[in-house]
């Protein structure tokens, strides 16, 4: 077995501990196994991945093709025939692009929780206003989105910004349905952003709901949560599938970067989930900080499998803070009315889990069979199916 010694990052001693050969992952990952080899599961369900989407391959980009000529077909006659959400970062950027060089008509969709960036929104202004695509778009109110947050900071759970998926996902939804399109395109690429270790976050419609009513001190009234009734109605009634074109292709995300950059003068904001202050906030402090948990392991991961970095490069970088926007943290505090002694009593408070709050996670993994056929068919991400209905993997 190989083994490298690595100095963790927050902590003031150095650790030997198992690393992936093809990866970064090590053995603090959750739920990670290694084979002979030293290869770990997460590298293994990426080559699952390829082989089922064929990604990269001429066999990939045709199956790709025959979803586009179905999307044609189910939008004859509709002003759209397809939902893209965006939010001013590079994939969803790039996929209005592809998008309409495939020939679609897109939607694009923007939650806005109020915690953008101006690059993100200049991001979304530049390319959809050159592309000449419509916007359509879910501002929720300011106080009310600053108590859901609070209410996750104070719940010392890891997905603060779990709230902020599940809008997205309501919101495209209800969209779709608004416009009667049965397409959602999602932007995100396995093969650059890694596959995220099972147990590292979860986030439903009753989680957020539970966490809420323990904390919240305002009613949710313009948040779009998702309860199980109303995702039951966009798979099963309404039957709106869910694409990822970049699971079939091959997809570059530096070469995205700089065709946006030409393109559009689309600006870069630093960083993977960088675009939006709450998510970069999640991403670069507050989970390395409260929960040592560093998810650049995954976007790094990716880039050692595909051949981007080397192995020693990407643990070199991982090794290093991560980017921290200048006044993100006194943002924060200030925004959600912390004082230092507040937030840190927060931050060095009890670390708690989804586990702890009423969730859905049960009623998943019951429904589980029915899940891998909605899967198969579209209607859910194949990623929801491996993470959220498998027993005892959260």
């Amino acid at each position: 077995m190989d083994t490298k010694s690595f100095s963790l990052q927050n902590e003031q001693k150095t650790e030997t501990y198992q690393v992936c050969s093809r990866c970064i992952y090590d053995s603090r990952t959750p739920k990670i196994e290694f084979d002979e080899q030293g290869v770990c599961n997460y590298c293994k369900m990426v080559d699952d991945l390829k082989e089922q989407y064929k990604t990269g391959t001429p066999e990939g980009e045709a199956a790709l093709m025959k979803i586009i000529e179905d999307i044609k077909t189910a939008g004859k006659g509709k002003k759209y025939d397809c939902v893209i959400g965006v939010s001013g970062g590079t994939d969803s950027s790039f996929m209005v692009s592809k998008a309409l060089e495939w020939g679609l008509r897109p939607l694009a969709v923007h939650y806005d929780n109020t915690w953008n960036t101006a690059i993100a929104t200049e991001n979304i202004r530049k390319v959809l206003g050159k592309l000449n695509v419509d916007l359509y778009t879910h501002v929720v109110d300011n106080k009310e989105s600053d108590d859901i947050f609070n209410s996750f900071f104070k719940a010392g759970v890891p997905e603060i910004d779990g709230p902020t998926d599940i809008a997205l996902a309501e919101v495209l939804y209800r969209a779709a349905s608004k416009y009667k399109i049965k397409y959602i395109l999602e932007g995100h690429s396995y093969i650059t952003e890694g596959i995220s270790p099972l147990g590292s976050f979860y986030a439903d419609g009753k989680y957020i709901k539970s966490v809420h009513k323990k904390f919240g001190k305002i009613k949710m009234k313009t948040f779009p949560n998702m309860d199980f009734k109303s995702f039951m109605k966009w798979i099963l009634v309404k039957r709106i599938k869910k694409i990822r074109p970049f699971w079939y292709i091959q997809y570059s995300k530096e070469d995205a970067r700089a065709f946006l950059e030409k393109e559009f003068d689309w600006q870069y904001y630093g960083g993977h989930h960088l675009e939006n202050r709450m998510t970069a906030f999640m991403h670069s402090y507050y989970l390395p900080t409260k929960f040592n948990n560093d998810q650049r392991n995954n976007s790094l991961s990716a880039s050692v499998r595909a051949g981007l970095k080397t192995q020693e490069d990407a643990l070199k970088e991982y090794a290093q803070p991560p980017y921290i926007e200048a006044e993100l943290i006194d943002y924060f505090k200030k925004r959600l009315g912390y004082s230092d002694e507040e937030f840190e009593a927060v931050i060095n408070g009890p670390k708690k889990s989804f586990k702890d709050y009423k969730t859905y996670k049960r009623r998943f993994e019951k429904l589980r069979p029915m899940f891998y056929i909605l899967a198969k068919m579209s209607l859910v991400p194949m990623s929801f199916y491996i993470k959220y209905t498998s027993k005892n993997e959260l």
